[in-house]
């Protein structure tokens, strides 16, 4: 399939405004309004959530483009200006999340919100913005896969490949929904969150495996490495909070995913 894509969604005042850019921001004000949304029902106040979200969404950008850059220097040849410039693509999705951690243990440090509490509301407002933002990817015409001769394949960097942008879509979205079905009967604080870590790795190492623009660490694509070690310490970390539940309410401690 032959697209031909303007990256370029609209010009105001003269600055080229990006597909890329546009869709990352509905995604982040969609994964907003469900977290708002879910707040109350987790005993945190609105206001808070906002707030740390105010905190979390320019570390988690920060975050996504330093380790984006970091594995991606030869791309830049030098060009510390270039680094900087967010308007063409190129964030990393674990970058992100490493973001958005380190400002949850800054914010529930300062506000004594339950940590676990605060990664429940959240998670699945961050996975449904997850999916929003891989848009940014199509229009970019990036983070592509291996060649295939699917029925589905997109044209990109000279031959036919797999869309990978539109398998992490689906995936986020089925995940996403399964997020709000358990939400309904998770007794264990920081439950939802965890499963978010492992279910959204789970199948981003399938798709890192078939993706073709990525750093590799090891022999093994780097995405793989670290999806493994955030489904293997997700669900050690489930198993423990599960099993110091049933010692202290007496409730079943093992893991259903």
């Amino acid at each position: 399939m032959h697209i031909q894509i303007d990256p370029v969604a609209f010009r105001l005042f003269g600055l080229a405004v990006y597909w890329y850019g546009v869709m990352i921001t509905l995604g982040i004000f969609a994964g907003m309004l469900v977290a708002k949304n879910r707040a109350p029902r987790y005993g945190i106040a609105e206001d808070r959530v906002l707030g740390f979200l105010l905190l979390a969404v320019p570390m988690a950008i920060a975050g996504a483009r330093f380790i984006f850059v970091v594995t991606n220097l030869s791309h830049y040849g030098g060009d510390w200006l270039a680094m900087f410039d967010l308007r063409g693509g190129g964030l990393s999705i674990h970058g992100g999340i490493l973001g958005g951690v380190l400002a949850a243990v800054l914010y529930t440090w300062r506000t004594g919100i339950s940590f676990w509490r605060l990664g429940d509301v959240c998670a699945p407002g961050l996975i449904l913005g997850q999916a929003i933002g891989r848009w940014g990817n199509f229009f970019n015409q990036e983070a592509y896969g291996i060649e295939t001769g699917v029925p589905w394949a997109l044209y990109i960097d000279g031959a036919m490949r797999h869309p990978i942008f539109f398998y992490e879509f689906i995936w986020n979205l089925g995940v996403f929904a399964f997020l709000l079905y358990k939400s309904k009967g998770e007794t264990v604080a920081g439950g939802i969150f965890l499963r978010y870590l492992i279910w959204y790795s789970a199948g981003r190492f399938w798709i890192e495996g078939i993706r073709a623009d990525v750093p590799y660490w090891g022999g093994m694509p780097a995405g793989q490495v670290v999806s493994l070690i955030l489904i293997h310490g997700g669900l050690l970390v489930l198993w423990y909070l599960k099993r110091r539940a049933k010692q202290s309410k007496n409730i079943d401690g093992g893991i259903y995913l």
